[in-house]
Protein backbone atom coordinates (compact mmCIF):
# COMPACT_ATOMS: atom_id res chain seq x y z
CA UNK A 1 0.00 0.00 0.00
CA UNK A 2 1.42 3.04 -0.95
CA UNK A 3 2.48 5.84 1.76
CA UNK A 4 -0.67 8.11 0.47
CA UNK A 5 -3.06 5.40 1.16
CA UNK A 6 -1.36 4.64 4.60
CA UNK A 7 -1.25 8.00 5.54
CA UNK A 8 -5.91 8.60 4.55
CA UNK A 9 -5.99 5.02 6.85
CA UNK A 10 -4.51 6.35 9.95
CA UNK A 11 -6.88 8.86 10.15
CA UNK A 12 -9.70 6.10 10.05
CA UNK A 13 -8.00 3.96 12.47
CA UNK A 14 -11.19 4.29 14.96
CA UNK A 15 -13.98 3.90 12.49
CA UNK A 16 -11.93 0.90 10.79
CA UNK A 17 -11.49 -0.96 14.04
CA UNK A 18 -15.33 -0.39 14.73
CA UNK A 19 -15.85 -2.11 11.74
CA UNK A 20 -13.68 -5.13 12.30
CA UNK A 21 -15.35 -5.68 15.56
CA UNK A 22 -18.87 -5.46 13.70
CA UNK A 23 -17.34 -8.29 11.38
CA UNK A 24 -15.93 -10.57 13.99
CA UNK A 25 -19.31 -10.43 15.86
CA UNK A 26 -21.44 -11.25 12.77
CA UNK A 27 -19.14 -13.53 11.76
CA UNK A 28 -19.80 -15.69 14.86
CA UNK A 29 -23.20 -14.59 15.32
CA UNK A 30 -23.88 -16.23 11.80
CA UNK A 31 -22.08 -19.64 12.50
CA UNK A 32 -24.03 -19.44 16.29
CA UNK A 33 -27.24 -19.17 14.35
CA UNK A 34 -26.36 -22.04 12.17
CA UNK A 35 -25.23 -24.64 15.07
CA UNK A 36 -27.49 -23.60 17.37
CA UNK A 37 -30.04 -24.24 14.86
CA UNK A 38 -28.92 -27.57 14.15
CA UNK A 39 -28.97 -28.53 18.14
CA UNK A 40 -32.38 -27.24 18.39
CA UNK A 41 -33.54 -28.93 15.16
CA UNK A 42 -31.82 -32.38 16.41
CA UNK A 43 -32.68 -32.26 20.01
CA UNK A 44 -36.21 -31.58 19.52
CA UNK A 45 -36.61 -34.11 16.75
CA UNK A 46 -35.15 -36.54 19.76
CA UNK A 47 -37.63 -35.24 22.14
CA UNK A 48 -40.55 -35.76 19.75
CA UNK A 49 -39.86 -39.15 19.03
CA UNK A 50 -39.22 -40.03 22.72
CA UNK A 51 -42.52 -39.42 23.78
CA UNK A 52 -44.42 -36.61 25.37
CA UNK A 53 -42.40 -36.74 28.22
CA UNK A 54 -39.70 -35.94 26.55
CA UNK A 55 -41.56 -33.32 24.59
CA UNK A 56 -42.69 -31.68 27.93
CA UNK A 57 -39.05 -31.51 29.74
CA UNK A 58 -37.22 -30.07 26.41
CA UNK A 59 -36.75 -26.88 26.90
CA UNK A 60 -37.54 -24.99 23.63
CA UNK A 61 -36.99 -21.24 24.83
CA UNK A 62 -33.42 -21.20 25.74
CA UNK A 63 -32.33 -22.30 22.05
CA UNK A 64 -34.98 -20.30 20.32
CA UNK A 65 -34.16 -17.08 22.43
CA UNK A 66 -30.50 -18.08 21.38
CA UNK A 67 -31.44 -18.08 17.46
CA UNK A 68 -33.69 -15.08 17.77
CA UNK A 69 -30.67 -13.54 19.33
CA UNK A 70 -27.98 -14.48 17.38
CA UNK A 71 -29.74 -13.12 14.12
CA UNK A 72 -30.58 -9.53 15.32
CA UNK A 73 -26.80 -9.55 16.59
CA UNK A 74 -25.57 -10.62 12.56
CA UNK A 75 -28.27 -8.00 11.16
CA UNK A 76 -26.75 -5.51 13.16
CA UNK A 77 -23.29 -5.87 12.78
CA UNK A 78 -22.99 -6.91 9.40
CA UNK A 79 -24.88 -3.26 8.74
CA UNK A 80 -22.40 -1.86 11.12
CA UNK A 81 -19.42 -3.60 9.40
CA UNK A 82 -20.68 -2.39 5.58
CA UNK A 83 -21.29 1.08 7.36
CA UNK A 84 -18.42 1.77 8.67
CA UNK A 85 -16.36 -0.13 6.27
CA UNK A 86 -17.21 2.43 3.43
CA UNK A 87 -17.20 5.64 5.57
CA UNK A 88 -13.30 4.49 6.40
CA UNK A 89 -12.79 4.10 2.65
CA UNK A 90 -14.77 6.87 1.26
CA UNK A 91 -13.05 9.42 3.57
CA UNK A 92 -9.80 7.72 3.36
CA UNK A 93 -9.94 7.79 -0.43
CA UNK A 94 -11.23 11.20 -0.84
CA UNK A 95 -7.79 12.13 0.79
CA UNK A 96 -6.30 9.75 -1.26
CA UNK A 97 -7.65 11.54 -4.57
CA UNK A 98 -6.87 15.51 -3.60
CA UNK A 99 -3.49 13.84 -3.17
CA UNK A 100 -3.23 12.45 -6.48
CA UNK A 101 -4.80 14.97 -8.07
CA UNK A 102 -1.77 17.60 -6.26
CA UNK A 103 0.71 15.45 -7.37
CA UNK A 104 0.01 15.21 -11.08
CA UNK A 105 -0.59 18.85 -11.18
CA UNK A 106 2.61 19.36 -9.69
CA UNK A 107 4.21 16.79 -12.37
CA UNK A 108 2.03 18.37 -15.09
CA UNK A 109 3.61 22.08 -14.04
CA UNK A 110 7.39 20.28 -13.79
CA UNK A 111 6.50 19.13 -17.57
CA UNK A 112 5.96 15.75 -16.71
CA UNK A 113 2.23 14.58 -17.67
CA UNK A 114 1.92 11.03 -17.96
CA UNK A 115 0.95 9.73 -21.03
CA UNK A 116 -2.91 11.35 -22.44
CA UNK A 117 -4.96 13.49 -20.01
CA UNK A 118 -8.36 10.64 -20.55
CA UNK A 119 -6.33 7.80 -20.21
CA UNK A 120 -4.85 8.78 -17.03
CA UNK A 121 -8.20 10.32 -15.33
CA UNK A 122 -9.59 6.73 -15.91
CA UNK A 123 -6.63 4.76 -15.22
CA UNK A 124 -6.43 6.86 -11.84
CA UNK A 125 -10.35 6.37 -10.56
CA UNK A 126 -10.11 2.73 -11.93
CA UNK A 127 -7.02 2.20 -9.24
CA UNK A 128 -8.12 4.05 -6.80
CA UNK A 129 -11.47 2.21 -6.78
CA UNK A 130 -9.25 -0.87 -6.43
CA UNK A 131 -7.74 0.77 -3.23
CA UNK A 132 -11.16 1.13 -2.16
CA UNK A 133 -12.43 -2.08 -2.61
CA UNK A 134 -9.17 -3.18 -0.03
CA UNK A 135 -9.74 -0.82 2.40
CA UNK A 136 -13.52 -2.33 2.68
CA UNK A 137 -12.34 -6.14 2.92
CA UNK A 138 -9.42 -5.41 5.04
CA UNK A 139 -11.92 -4.78 7.98
CA UNK A 140 -13.92 -7.71 6.73
CA UNK A 141 -10.88 -10.23 6.67
CA UNK A 142 -10.69 -10.65 10.42
CA UNK A 143 -14.18 -11.73 9.98
CA UNK A 144 -13.49 -14.88 7.60
CA UNK A 145 -10.92 -15.66 10.43
CA UNK A 146 -13.43 -15.84 13.27
CA UNK A 147 -15.72 -17.71 11.00
CA UNK A 148 -13.06 -20.45 10.62
CA UNK A 149 -12.29 -20.80 14.26
CA UNK A 150 -16.10 -20.76 15.50
CA UNK A 151 -16.77 -23.17 12.71
CA UNK A 152 -13.40 -25.76 14.23
CA UNK A 153 -15.28 -25.68 17.82
CA UNK A 154 -18.53 -26.67 16.32
CA UNK A 155 -16.58 -29.87 14.52
CA UNK A 156 -14.20 -30.33 17.72
CA UNK A 157 -18.08 -31.35 18.90
CA UNK A 158 -17.71 -34.25 15.81
CA UNK A 159 -14.55 -35.69 17.05
CA UNK A 160 -11.33 -35.36 16.03
CA UNK A 161 -11.77 -37.10 12.30
CA UNK A 162 -14.21 -34.17 11.46
CA UNK A 163 -12.33 -31.63 12.66
CA UNK A 164 -8.98 -33.20 11.05
CA UNK A 165 -11.39 -32.79 7.76
CA UNK A 166 -12.60 -29.55 8.51
CA UNK A 167 -8.69 -27.95 8.75
CA UNK A 168 -7.50 -29.33 5.44
CA UNK A 169 -10.29 -28.31 4.04
CA UNK A 170 -9.65 -24.62 5.24
CA UNK A 171 -6.11 -25.03 4.08
CA UNK A 172 -7.06 -26.13 1.06
CA UNK A 173 -9.25 -23.27 0.06
CA UNK A 174 -6.73 -20.74 0.93
CA UNK A 175 -4.18 -23.31 -1.06
CA UNK A 176 -6.13 -22.93 -4.05
CA UNK A 177 -7.70 -19.82 -4.01
CA UNK A 178 -4.09 -17.82 -3.40
CA UNK A 179 -2.33 -20.43 -6.15
CA UNK A 180 -5.30 -19.60 -8.59
CA UNK A 181 -5.34 -15.92 -7.95
CA UNK A 182 -1.86 -15.39 -8.09
CA UNK A 183 -0.99 -17.30 -11.15
CA UNK A 184 -4.01 -16.54 -13.14
CA UNK A 185 -5.52 -13.31 -12.38
CA UNK A 186 -2.65 -10.26 -12.81
CA UNK A 187 -2.65 -11.10 -17.09
CA UNK A 188 -6.32 -10.68 -16.84
CA UNK A 189 -6.92 -8.24 -14.78
CA UNK A 190 -3.99 -5.97 -16.35
CA UNK A 191 -5.66 -6.56 -19.59
CA UNK A 192 -8.66 -5.58 -18.81
CA UNK A 193 -7.24 -2.26 -16.87
CA UNK A 194 -5.69 -1.37 -20.62
CA UNK A 195 -8.43 -1.86 -22.17
CA UNK A 196 -11.04 -0.55 -19.92
CA UNK A 197 -7.98 2.89 -20.31
CA UNK A 198 -7.71 2.70 -23.93
CA UNK A 199 -12.04 2.52 -24.13
CA UNK A 200 -12.38 5.51 -22.00
CA UNK A 201 -9.82 7.47 -23.68
CA UNK A 202 -11.00 6.69 -26.87
CA UNK A 203 -14.49 8.00 -25.43
CA UNK A 204 -13.46 11.34 -23.75
CA UNK A 205 -10.92 12.31 -27.19
CA UNK A 206 -14.47 11.65 -28.99
CA UNK A 207 -16.80 13.30 -26.39
CA UNK A 208 -14.77 16.87 -26.91
CA UNK A 209 -15.83 17.95 -30.28
CA UNK A 210 -19.16 16.19 -29.81
CA UNK A 211 -21.03 19.46 -31.77
CA UNK A 212 -18.71 19.20 -34.33
CA UNK A 213 -19.20 15.26 -34.59
CA UNK A 214 -23.08 16.01 -35.13
CA UNK A 215 -23.21 18.64 -37.11
CA UNK A 216 -20.70 16.94 -40.00
CA UNK A 217 -22.38 13.20 -39.00
CA UNK A 218 -19.72 11.47 -38.19
CA UNK A 219 -21.25 9.77 -35.55
CA UNK A 220 -21.91 6.57 -37.33
CA UNK A 221 -17.94 6.35 -38.48
CA UNK A 222 -17.24 6.97 -34.68
CA UNK A 223 -19.17 4.57 -33.30
CA UNK A 224 -18.31 2.02 -35.37
CA UNK A 225 -14.15 3.36 -34.60
CA UNK A 226 -15.08 2.49 -31.01
CA UNK A 227 -16.09 -0.92 -31.63
CA UNK A 228 -12.73 -2.21 -31.70
CA UNK A 229 -11.54 -0.84 -28.62
CA UNK A 230 -15.24 -1.56 -26.74
CA UNK A 231 -15.43 -5.31 -28.15
CA UNK A 232 -11.16 -5.98 -26.41
CA UNK A 233 -12.78 -4.31 -23.39
CA UNK A 234 -15.68 -7.13 -23.60
CA UNK A 235 -13.31 -9.98 -23.92
CA UNK A 236 -11.07 -9.10 -21.21
CA UNK A 237 -13.75 -8.62 -19.22
CA UNK A 238 -15.22 -12.28 -19.96
CA UNK A 239 -11.73 -13.94 -20.03
CA UNK A 240 -10.82 -12.68 -15.91
CA UNK A 241 -15.11 -13.03 -15.16
CA UNK A 242 -14.08 -16.85 -16.29
CA UNK A 243 -11.27 -17.12 -14.21
CA UNK A 244 -12.90 -15.75 -11.23
CA UNK A 245 -15.76 -18.01 -11.28
CA UNK A 246 -12.83 -21.39 -11.53
CA UNK A 247 -11.55 -20.02 -8.50
CA UNK A 248 -15.14 -19.74 -6.91
CA UNK A 249 -16.01 -23.03 -7.90
CA UNK A 250 -12.69 -24.21 -6.68
CA UNK A 251 -13.66 -23.28 -3.16
CA UNK A 252 -17.88 -24.43 -3.49
CA UNK A 253 -16.19 -27.80 -4.28
CA UNK A 254 -13.78 -27.99 -1.92
CA UNK A 255 -15.79 -27.14 0.58
CA UNK A 256 -18.98 -29.69 -0.19
CA UNK A 257 -16.39 -32.26 0.12
CA UNK A 258 -15.38 -31.49 3.38
CA UNK A 259 -18.61 -31.39 4.49
CA UNK A 260 -19.76 -35.03 2.77
CA UNK A 261 -16.09 -36.18 4.78
CA UNK A 262 -17.49 -34.45 8.15
CA UNK A 263 -20.71 -36.69 7.35
CA UNK A 264 -19.14 -39.82 7.01
CA UNK A 265 -16.44 -39.44 10.02
CA UNK A 266 -18.28 -37.66 12.92
CA UNK A 267 -18.86 -39.14 15.58
CA UNK A 268 -21.08 -38.23 19.00
CA UNK A 269 -24.46 -37.99 19.86
CA UNK A 270 -27.35 -36.27 16.98
CA UNK A 271 -27.19 -32.89 18.08
CA UNK A 272 -24.07 -32.26 18.64
CA UNK A 273 -23.59 -33.87 15.44
CA UNK A 274 -25.91 -31.46 13.84
CA UNK A 275 -24.34 -28.45 15.80
CA UNK A 276 -21.02 -29.51 14.83
CA UNK A 277 -21.84 -29.80 10.64
CA UNK A 278 -24.19 -26.89 10.64
CA UNK A 279 -21.45 -24.94 12.46
CA UNK A 280 -18.66 -25.63 9.73
CA UNK A 281 -21.22 -25.32 6.72
CA UNK A 282 -21.44 -21.72 8.13
CA UNK A 283 -17.88 -21.33 8.92
CA UNK A 284 -17.22 -22.27 5.35
CA UNK A 285 -19.19 -19.68 3.35
CA UNK A 286 -17.49 -16.90 6.02
CA UNK A 287 -14.00 -18.28 4.95
CA UNK A 288 -15.03 -18.66 1.49
CA UNK A 289 -14.84 -14.67 1.85
CA UNK A 290 -10.86 -14.99 2.17
CA UNK A 291 -10.73 -15.41 -1.58
CA UNK A 292 -13.11 -13.04 -2.43
CA UNK A 293 -9.61 -10.92 -1.11
CA UNK A 294 -7.48 -13.11 -3.35
CA UNK A 295 -9.20 -12.17 -6.74
CA UNK A 296 -9.00 -8.67 -5.76
CA UNK A 297 -4.84 -8.90 -4.14
CA UNK A 298 -3.13 -8.80 -7.60
CA UNK A 299 -5.63 -6.03 -8.85
CA UNK A 300 -4.79 -4.29 -5.85
CA UNK A 301 -0.85 -4.76 -5.74
CA UNK A 302 -0.99 -3.80 -9.55
CA UNK A 303 -3.13 -0.32 -8.79
CA UNK A 304 -0.64 0.58 -6.07
CA UNK A 305 2.53 -0.02 -7.90
CA UNK A 306 1.06 2.53 -10.91
CA UNK A 307 0.01 4.67 -8.11
CA UNK A 308 3.36 4.86 -6.77
CA UNK A 309 5.03 5.02 -9.98
CA UNK A 310 3.11 7.69 -10.82
CA UNK A 311 3.79 9.52 -7.44
CA UNK A 312 7.21 9.24 -8.82
CA UNK A 313 6.98 10.23 -12.03
CA UNK A 314 5.02 13.43 -11.65
CA UNK A 315 7.73 14.35 -8.44
CA UNK A 316 10.74 14.16 -10.23
CA UNK A 317 11.95 16.85 -12.53
CA UNK A 318 14.12 19.72 -13.17
CA UNK A 319 14.15 21.95 -10.05
CA UNK A 320 13.72 25.78 -11.96
CA UNK A 321 14.41 28.68 -9.85
CA UNK A 322 11.97 30.94 -8.70
CA UNK A 323 11.02 34.13 -10.16
CA UNK A 324 10.65 36.93 -7.27
CA UNK A 325 10.78 39.87 -8.97
CA UNK A 326 8.84 41.22 -12.65
CA UNK A 327 11.41 40.61 -15.37
CA UNK A 328 12.80 42.11 -18.09
CA UNK A 329 11.45 40.21 -21.42
CA UNK A 330 13.83 39.52 -24.70
CA UNK A 331 11.22 39.58 -27.81
CA UNK A 332 13.07 38.49 -31.05
CA UNK A 333 16.07 41.35 -29.93
CA UNK A 334 14.02 43.70 -28.43
CA UNK A 335 14.20 44.15 -24.81
CA UNK A 336 10.82 44.71 -23.09
CA UNK A 337 11.40 46.16 -19.44
CA UNK A 338 8.72 45.54 -16.58
CA UNK A 339 5.43 47.94 -17.58
CA UNK A 340 5.98 48.13 -20.93
CA UNK A 341 3.17 47.81 -23.29
CA UNK A 342 4.54 45.28 -26.40
CA UNK A 343 2.13 44.31 -29.54
CA UNK A 344 3.33 41.25 -31.04
CA UNK A 345 2.34 41.79 -34.54
CA UNK A 346 2.26 39.32 -37.54
CA UNK A 347 0.44 37.92 -39.73
CA UNK A 348 -2.62 35.36 -39.02
CA UNK A 349 -0.39 31.60 -38.75
CA UNK A 350 2.53 33.26 -38.37
CA UNK A 351 3.31 31.74 -34.95
CA UNK A 352 2.25 34.58 -32.27
CA UNK A 353 0.19 32.42 -29.95
CA UNK A 354 3.25 29.55 -29.78
CA UNK A 355 5.38 32.12 -29.49
CA UNK A 356 3.60 33.48 -26.10
CA UNK A 357 2.64 30.31 -25.18
CA UNK A 358 6.96 29.25 -25.28
CA UNK A 359 7.49 32.73 -23.29
CA UNK A 360 5.03 31.29 -20.46
CA UNK A 361 6.35 27.65 -20.28
CA UNK A 362 3.44 26.18 -21.41
CA UNK A 363 5.43 24.69 -25.08
CA UNK A 364 9.07 24.58 -26.10
CA UNK A 365 8.69 25.06 -30.11
CA UNK A 366 8.95 28.33 -30.97
CA UNK A 367 11.96 29.51 -33.24
CA UNK A 368 12.19 33.06 -31.84
CA UNK A 369 14.87 34.03 -29.78
CA UNK A 370 12.93 34.40 -26.38
CA UNK A 371 14.41 35.74 -22.80
CA UNK A 372 13.63 36.15 -19.61
CA UNK A 373 15.85 38.13 -17.26
CA UNK A 374 18.64 37.01 -20.07
CA UNK A 375 17.78 33.23 -19.54
CA UNK A 376 15.43 31.09 -22.35
CA UNK A 377 12.21 30.19 -20.55
CA UNK A 378 13.37 26.40 -20.30
CA UNK A 379 15.57 28.07 -17.38
CA UNK A 380 13.01 28.72 -15.31
CA UNK A 381 10.14 26.06 -16.18
CA UNK A 382 6.39 26.62 -15.79
CA UNK A 383 7.00 26.73 -11.80
CA UNK A 384 9.03 29.55 -12.21
CA UNK A 385 7.18 31.35 -14.42
CA UNK A 386 3.67 31.24 -13.63
CA UNK A 387 4.28 33.97 -10.88
CA UNK A 388 5.22 36.47 -13.60
CA UNK A 389 2.30 36.07 -16.37
CA UNK A 390 -1.42 36.20 -16.09
CA UNK A 391 -2.97 35.16 -19.45
CA UNK A 392 -6.20 35.48 -21.28
CA UNK A 393 -6.14 33.05 -23.85
CA UNK A 394 -7.45 32.76 -26.95
CA UNK A 395 -9.88 29.80 -26.28
CA UNK A 396 -10.96 31.60 -22.15
CA UNK A 397 -10.99 27.73 -20.63
CA UNK A 398 -13.73 27.81 -18.35
CA UNK A 399 -14.10 25.20 -15.00
CA UNK A 400 -17.31 23.25 -14.32
CA UNK A 401 -18.38 25.50 -11.75
CA UNK A 402 -19.98 29.12 -11.21
CA UNK A 403 -18.49 32.38 -11.78
CA UNK A 404 -16.90 32.97 -8.33
CA UNK A 405 -15.42 29.91 -9.05
CA UNK A 406 -13.55 30.77 -11.92
CA UNK A 407 -12.53 34.52 -11.09
CA UNK A 408 -11.42 32.23 -8.06
CA UNK A 409 -8.51 30.63 -9.47
CA UNK A 410 -6.96 33.76 -10.20
CA UNK A 411 -5.32 32.95 -6.54
CA UNK A 412 -6.12 32.15 -3.49
CA UNK A 413 -8.71 34.62 -0.69
CA UNK A 414 -9.95 36.84 -4.10
CA UNK A 415 -12.93 38.67 -2.42
CA UNK A 416 -16.34 39.50 -4.05
CA UNK A 417 -15.94 42.80 -4.00
CA UNK A 418 -11.99 42.39 -6.25
CA UNK A 419 -14.01 40.29 -8.19
CA UNK A 420 -16.55 42.98 -9.29
CA UNK A 421 -13.42 45.41 -9.86
CA UNK A 422 -12.19 43.07 -11.64
CA UNK A 423 -15.41 42.58 -13.84
CA UNK A 424 -15.61 46.03 -14.29
CA UNK A 425 -12.24 46.13 -16.16
CA UNK A 426 -13.11 43.70 -18.18
CA UNK A 427 -16.52 45.03 -19.13
CA UNK A 428 -18.12 42.00 -18.01
CA UNK A 429 -20.42 43.07 -14.56
CA UNK A 430 -23.14 44.02 -16.41
CA UNK A 431 -23.33 40.72 -17.76
CA UNK A 432 -22.76 39.16 -14.46
CA UNK A 433 -25.27 41.04 -13.05
CA UNK A 434 -28.09 39.78 -15.10
CA UNK A 435 -27.29 36.25 -14.13
CA UNK A 436 -30.07 35.08 -12.28
CA UNK A 437 -27.38 34.03 -9.90
CA UNK A 438 -24.96 36.77 -9.99
CA UNK A 439 -21.29 35.29 -9.00
CA UNK A 440 -22.63 32.06 -7.58
CA UNK A 441 -24.39 31.90 -11.12
CA UNK A 442 -23.45 28.06 -12.51
CA UNK A 443 -21.89 27.97 -15.60
CA UNK A 444 -21.70 24.13 -17.02
CA UNK A 445 -18.50 22.72 -18.63
CA UNK A 446 -16.17 24.95 -19.73
CA UNK A 447 -19.05 27.84 -19.46
CA UNK A 448 -21.25 26.28 -21.52
CA UNK A 449 -24.10 28.84 -20.09
CA UNK A 450 -21.41 32.05 -22.07
CA UNK A 451 -20.93 33.21 -25.54
CA UNK A 452 -17.38 32.85 -26.89
CA UNK A 453 -17.30 36.94 -25.92
CA UNK A 454 -18.48 36.52 -22.38
CA UNK A 455 -16.15 33.19 -21.46
CA UNK A 456 -13.16 35.96 -23.12
CA UNK A 457 -14.40 39.21 -20.81
CA UNK A 458 -14.13 36.67 -17.95
CA UNK A 459 -11.41 34.88 -18.43
CA UNK A 460 -9.67 38.55 -18.51
CA UNK A 461 -11.22 39.61 -15.42
CA UNK A 462 -9.84 36.37 -14.41
CA UNK A 463 -6.19 37.50 -15.47
CA UNK A 464 -6.91 41.11 -13.72
CA UNK A 465 -7.16 39.16 -10.80
CA UNK A 466 -3.91 37.24 -10.57
CA UNK A 467 -2.15 40.44 -9.82
CA UNK A 468 0.95 39.20 -12.45
CA UNK A 469 3.64 41.90 -13.39
CA UNK A 470 2.97 41.27 -16.97
CA UNK A 471 -0.46 40.52 -18.43
CA UNK A 472 -0.93 38.59 -21.74
CA UNK A 473 -4.19 38.74 -23.72
CA UNK A 474 -4.60 36.66 -26.96
CA UNK A 475 -7.15 38.73 -29.11
CA UNK A 476 -9.09 39.76 -26.05
CA UNK A 477 -11.52 41.91 -28.25
CA UNK A 478 -12.45 38.90 -30.50
CA UNK A 479 -16.46 38.54 -30.93
CA UNK A 480 -17.06 42.28 -29.60
CA UNK A 481 -18.71 45.00 -30.89
CA UNK A 482 -17.56 48.43 -31.65
CA UNK A 483 -18.57 50.34 -28.90
CA UNK A 484 -17.99 47.22 -26.06
CA UNK A 485 -14.17 47.15 -27.68
CA UNK A 486 -13.70 50.57 -27.37
CA UNK A 487 -15.03 50.41 -23.31
CA UNK A 488 -12.78 47.82 -22.76
CA UNK A 489 -9.75 49.48 -24.50
CA UNK A 490 -10.29 52.57 -22.03
CA UNK A 491 -10.39 50.12 -18.72
CA UNK A 492 -7.38 48.33 -19.77
CA UNK A 493 -5.67 51.50 -20.13
CA UNK A 494 -6.88 52.76 -17.02
CA UNK A 495 -6.05 49.66 -15.18
CA UNK A 496 -2.48 49.02 -16.67
CA UNK A 497 -1.44 52.75 -16.03
CA UNK A 498 -2.69 52.67 -12.49
CA UNK A 499 -0.95 49.08 -11.32
CA UNK A 500 1.74 49.70 -13.76
CA UNK A 501 1.35 46.36 -15.16
CA UNK A 502 2.88 45.12 -18.23
CA UNK A 503 0.88 43.96 -21.11
CA UNK A 504 1.58 41.37 -23.57
CA UNK A 505 -0.93 42.01 -26.34
CA UNK A 506 -1.88 39.45 -29.63
CA UNK A 507 -4.58 41.13 -31.43
CA UNK A 508 -5.67 41.99 -34.89
CA UNK A 509 -7.79 44.36 -34.40
CA UNK A 510 -6.51 48.34 -35.25
CA UNK A 511 -8.14 49.52 -31.65
CA UNK A 512 -6.54 47.04 -29.27
CA UNK A 513 -2.99 48.13 -30.77
CA UNK A 514 -4.05 51.66 -29.20
CA UNK A 515 -3.02 50.03 -26.15
CA UNK A 516 0.18 49.31 -27.22
CA UNK A 517 3.66 51.25 -26.93
CA UNK A 518 6.06 48.72 -28.73
CA UNK A 519 5.39 46.84 -31.63
CA UNK A 520 7.60 43.51 -31.53
CA UNK A 521 7.35 42.10 -35.33
CA UNK A 522 7.41 37.86 -36.26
Amino acid sequence: MIGLVAAALAGQRRIMLAGIACAVLAALSAVGLLAVSGLFLAGATIAGASGIAAVQAFNYLLPSAAIRAAAIIRTGTRYGERMFGHRAALFALAQVRTGLFRRVAAGALAGNIPGRPGELATRLGKDVDALEDSVIRRISRPGAWASGTAGLVGALAMGWRASAVYLVALAAMRVTARGMAIHRLPPLQARLAAAYAALQADYADMAGPSADIMVYGLAPALTRALDRPAQAHDEARMALARAEAAIQAVQTIVATTAIAAMTLTGRGPAPAFAFGLLAAMAAFEGWGGLAASDLRAQEVEQAARRLAALDGDTTRGKVHPLMHDAPVLGLCGVECTPGSRVLIAGASGAGKTRLVETLLGLRHDAPQDLRINGQPPETWGLVGLRGAFALCAQDAAMIAGSVADNLGLARPGVTPAEMWDALTVACAADMVRALPDGLNQWLGGDGARLSGGQRRRLALARAVLAERPWLVLDEPSEGLDTATESDLIGRLDAWLRETGTGLLLISHRPAMAMLADQVVPI
